[in-house]
């Protein structure tokens, strides 16, 4: 009986950043939470669920009573879970091209992409949860517009260029981690918001890490076009993602003029304050991978983040903590 040979390529030896990944991996079989299981859904309260000073529109001096201020709370909530829901979607979508692609699928990195795409689905069943609570499903003018045609071709753009999809996760992730770490101390955010901000801000900081670690590998493998994305596509993405977290259409369900409401919110110096709190890790990350240098920051990171050329905060733009309280890391 003939002996049929197979050869069965050894694994290299496994590099600094691969013991890094197993450990991430070690650490998400170790915490696999149901949202299900984990949370009391009844228990949200009827009234506002978040605080004044959290709301997108402080700051902005308008005369909302105490109803129009509960239904704010409630909507804007429902409207940053639902653009979460989408972006986690897109981020799966991007995984999953990788995977089909990989020529080795024991690679520890496809491990856990694969975790990821699980607690991103369980965080996006937690999301979809709390909307349902929530109640009041407003339409996003956003979506159905010009807008909403460029952020779809976006985003098909995204799922195909791995070193611009760590990059868009960077932002994706640090944006809602400020926002819940914000709401999740805040003695005025209803217990339940307080939790789900909780449990997913743990599990983020996962996704994060990996993103970090992979993203000077994934950038050193990308052409040309795809850095020049993440140099002037990518800030772009990333304050669009930002400015559409609380959509007109939630400023017209309160009886205020939508589009108007929008722009001025995000005009305004407190917004401008949180975007460049939450955006300035993702340009840490950035350097810290050497693809930037001081001195050689592009302009539409700067924008974004409001830093010099330097990527040092420019004294011009307010501090987060002239408007709200920042709890510690």
């Amino acid at each position: 009986m003939a002996v049929i040979d197979i050869d069965i390529p050894t694994p290299s030896a496994p590099t600094p950043a691969d013991t890094k990944v197993e450990r991430l991996n070690t650490a998400s079989i170790k915490r696999v939470i149901e949202p299900e299981d984990r949370f009391d859904w009844s228990s949200l309260g009827k009234g506002q669920i978040i605080g004044d000073e959290l709301l997108s529109t402080a700051g902005l001096d308008l005369d909302l009573d105490d109803a129009a201020r509960a239904k704010l709370s409630r909507l804007e909530v429902a409207s940053i879970l639902s653009g979460g829901i989408r972006f986690e979607a897109v981020l799966m979508a991007g995984f999953s091209l990788q995977i089909a692609a990989t020529d080795d699928l024991r690679d520890p990195r496809v491990a856990y992409m694969l975790h990821e795409v699980g607690e991103e689905t369980r965080h996006s069943r937690a999301f979809a949860r709390v909307l349902e609570e929530v109640g009041g499903n407003v339409h996003d003018p956003l979506m159905g517009g010009p807008i909403g045609k460029i952020a779809r071709r976006i985003s098909r753009v995204i799922i195909t260029k791995p070193a611009l999809l760590a990059v868009m996760i960077l932002g994706g992730e640090e944006i809602p981690d400020l926002i819940q770490k914000l709401a999740a101390d805040h003695p005025d955010t209803d217990p339940l918001i307080a939790e789900v901000n909780k449990y997913h801000r743990m599990e983020e900081a996962r996704h994060l890490a990996f993103a970090r670690l992979t993203l000077p590998e994934l950038f050193a493998e990308a052409g040309l076009f795809e850095r020049r994305l993440v140099a002037r596509l990518a800030p772009i993405a990333i304050g669009g993602m930002f400015e559409g977290l609380v959509h007109p259409g939630v400023y017209k369900a309160i009886g205020l003029p939508g589009f108007k409401t929008w722009r001025a919110v995000n005009s305004s110096p407190r917004r401008k304050a949180l975007r460049h709190e939450a955006t300035r890790p993702v340009l840490k990350a950035l350097m810290d991978a050497e693809i930037y240098r001081p001195g050689r920051i592009p302009r539409g990171w700067r924008n974004l983040c409001g830093v010099d050329a330097q990527g040092t905060p420019d004294p011009a733009f307010p501090t987060l903590d002239s408007f709200v309280t920042v709890p510690a890391a």
